[in-house]
């Protein structure tokens, strides 16, 4: 992001006006139509999407992968188990078996059975392994005919219903399996509500005024709203996860807010410098404009980099973030400086009023900052790097996965049926793995007296045949999050099952939903250097073209990574380690890319301002230490108040009761708050200081091969190489 300084009114004759300059211009003259225009999309949008509905579906699908060879092969020999499964889990302190409650249990299981997208039940008195040892807690087994996000949340939820009106007079009733968790899961809103509430706060008293400060919070509003109609009735074309709404509402909300109050920090301060209003809208997007251009471009590349991993589960995610944060810059560019036009008087007269005020604080204290970091610009740099490294450090034992009933709000029935099964049978009752063989009937039985026999596992079912495929469920003795679980799984595949197979000359492959877990986080961790590598390639080449240098990428891409990995560290602390009383578990498997992706994307928005700021100084006056003074005191103030906007709406999903969205906000707000306040207020200028001119520096070579990117408006925004440099 550019400048906060004096005012760029700049002859016409002198200077041809650049896109963006020619974009405010249209947006400010043709105020009406611009704000039609948003308004007919985010209400089209929302009324087509309402009467049409969503169609969003979790495309499990992991190619390559063991339990996508086990699903395959079900729906392809056995298609009636190949869908997800159901406990239904009961108890009954005066046993189970007694006349009264068999017979209520039985014709519970029988309305079940002629419920819709039902395969098939299989009763707790049809297997004596199905029933704890006192008698007291069983569990039946109802056979979807689709995975899970294939069968639709209402008619699991009839299931539900239908199972719990059974209960009553000493018989307990509770569900579990992924379908059943999916159908309870609770709807946000407050999150959402308390982030906007807070950063209207915030606004409010940055800029001393309600209608200044609802301003960037309408453009946001305007932006996401307009994506998330669009999501919605993507969803009926192509394969979008569930949870993506939220996700688009927290990304785009915090860089909408962002973006806008960037545009608006200059546009005022264009006001306070004498510019007429449409001359400090053309400046503020010519500017700030440009920066917001920038970032958005680099987040949205970031994000498409997630393609690279292969995985259609994050491909519609990526996707649909990608649109919201377009969608929040196309607001930023158009919609803001036509909401200017029409209420630019008004807040100008503001603006003026705390003219006086604002020069009195004009980077005074940002100069004092900088001149103090720049006189011990190694202990300044030790300090920060060291709490940043050691904040990382817990992310070097991140164990990736999801999170399971155990999880779960105790008030849940998959959370009650979690707890009766760990009581009635061992932890590992939630963590069924389905094992198919390939083979004879011989080979069946040998499979599951085999498996008996491994140790870390508790008990197991009968074969249940189908032509030459059958299977056996396996569970183990401990918990799905535990690693021991993931160990069982890894020691059958490659241990186990091999040696069964060379005796028997039949095929085994473990799958469930235990298994799939591991597989995904599998998958990540192995493609994830891939997907750094792409971002990070493609941000130095960016930063390189903008800023004519190679330290200043290698600075950024460095200090990128060390918030990235302090985020992450502190997600692991609180969720996985369990600290300050969070339910301990793995890391979700998606979070460390998706945060990744978009912290990368914001970081380089923040290196961008506050970096562009310094250059444009060094170019005026070859002073380093100066350059560096004049860009903190410039934009310290932006920076850090665009900070806290974006950690408080990040912040604030850690109210959701969604597992998923307290990681990914608590991810965020952590990294934003550590890049704006310790790297880019601490550690860049301290850096730049020891760089001193030697931060300019770009070989030869580069310099003649390089287009231009131009931040600052001096320049064409993008041209090639001039005719000197490629001499």
């Amino acid at each position: 992001m550019s400048t906060i300084t004096r005012s760029s009114n700049r002859d016409p004759a002198h200077s041809r006006a650049s896109p963006f300059e020619r974009l405010a211009g249209w947006a400010y003259a043709h105020r009406l139509r611009a704000l039609a225009a948003w308004v007919a999309v985010l209400v089209g949008g929302t009324v087509a999407s309402s009467a049409i509905g969503s169609d969003y579906r979790n495309d499990n699908f992991l190619p390559g992968t063991e339990s996508q060879r086990v699903v395959d092969t079900l729906e392809r020999s056995a298609p009636a188990q190949a869908g997800d499964t159901v406990q239904i889990v009961v108890e009954d302190a005066g046993g189970l078996r007694s006349p009264d409650t068999r017979d209520r249990v039985e014709t519970m299981l029988a309305e079940v059975h002629d419920l819709s997208h039902v395969a098939g039940v299989r009763s707790p008195y049809a297997d004596a392994t199905a029933v704890s040892r006192d008698g007291t807690i069983g569990y039946a087994t109802v056979a979807l005919d689709g995975q899970t996000g294939e069968v639709p949340k209402e008619d699991v939820r009839r299931l539900i219903a239908t199972a719990q009106a059974a209960k009553g007079d000493g018989l307990r009733i509770e569900l579990t399996g992924d379908a059943v968790r999916e159908a309870e899961e609770a709807e946000g809103g407050v999150a959402e509500g308390a982030g906007m509430l807070a950063a209207l706060v915030i606004l409010v008293f940055l800029f001393g005024s309600l209608l200044a400060a609802s301003l960037p919070l309408v453009t946001a509003v305007f932006a996401v709203g307009s994506a998330i109609g669009l999501i919605v009735l993507a969803s009926h074309l192509a394969d979008v996860a569930d949870f993506t709404p939220p996700v688009m509402l927290l990304v785009g909300l915090g860089v909408g807010i962002d973006y806008a109050l960037l545009i608006f920090s200059r546009f005022r301060s264009e006001l306070l410098g004498g510019a007429s209003r449409e001359r400090a809208v053309r400046t503020a997007l010519d500017t700030a404009g440009r920066s917001v251009f920038f970032a958005g471009g680099t987040v949205i590349i970031a994000l498409l980099g997630l393609f690279a991993l292969g995985l259609a589960s994050l491909q519609g995610v990526a996707l649909a973030v990608s649109l919201t944060v377009l969608a929040t810059m196309l607001a930023s560019l158009t919609l803001l400086p036509a909401l200017l036009s029409v209420t630019g008087s008004r807040i100008e007269r503001r603006v003026r009023r705390r003219a006086e005020r604002a020069r009195r604080a004009d980077g005074h204290g940002w100069r004092r900052w900088a001149a103090f970091v720049q006189r011990r610009p190694l202990p300044a740099i030790a300090i920060a790097v060291s709490a940043l490294l050691a904040l990382s450090a817990s992310a070097l034992d991140m164990r990736l996965g999801f999170a399971d009933a155990g999880n779960d709000a105790e008030s849940t029935t998959s959370r009650q049926a979690y707890d009766l099964l760990a009581e009635g049978f061992g932890p590992g009752f939630s963590a069924p793995l389905v094992v198919v063989a390939e083979g004879d009937r011989q080979a069946a039985a040998e499979l599951r007296q085999t498996l008996a026999a491994t140790p870390g596992v508790a008990a197991t079912t009968p074969p249940e045949p189908s032509g030459e495929v059958a299977t056996v469920i396996a569970f183990p003795e401990s918990s799905p999050q535990h690693p021991a679980t993931d160990d069982l799984v890894t020691d059958l595949r490659e241990e186990v099952l091999p040696r069964l197979a060379a005796d028997t000359g039949a095929s085994y492959l473990v799958g469930g939903s235990t298994a799939a877990a591991l597989d995904f986080s599998n998958s990540v961790a192995e493609r994830l250097p891939l997907f750094v590598a792409i971002v990070v390639g493609l941000s130095f080449v960016l930063l390189m073209a903008v800023f004519r240098s190679l330290l200043i990428p290698l600075k950024a891409a460095l200090l990128n990574l060390l918030s990235i990995g302090a985020s992450l560290g502190v997600i692991t602390a609180v969720f996985q380690e369990g600290l300050f009383g969070a339910e301990p578990g793995p890391i979700e498997a998606f979070i460390p890319v998706m945060i990744f992706a978009i912290v990368f994307g914001l970081s380089m928005d923040y290196e961008v301002f506050l970096v562009s700021r310094m250059h444009e100084e060094w170019g005026r006056t070859r002073d380093a230490r100066a350059a560096i003074g004049e860009g903190l005191a410039a934009t310290g103030r932006v920076i850090t108040a665009a900070a806290v906007i974006m950690i408080v709406v990040f912040g604030a999903f850690v109210l959701s009761p969604n597992r998923m969205l307290q990681q990914f906000g608590l991810g965020l707000a952590v990294a934003i708050l550590l890049d704006a306040y310790v790297i880019r207020c601490l550690i860049v200028p301290a850096a730049m200081r020891l760089l001193g001119e030697r931060a300019w520096w770009l070989p030869a070579p580069l310099e003649r091969r390089l287009p231009r990117v131009a931040i600052e408006p001096a320049e064409p925004w993008l041209a090639p190489a001039t005719v000197e440099e490629r001499r």
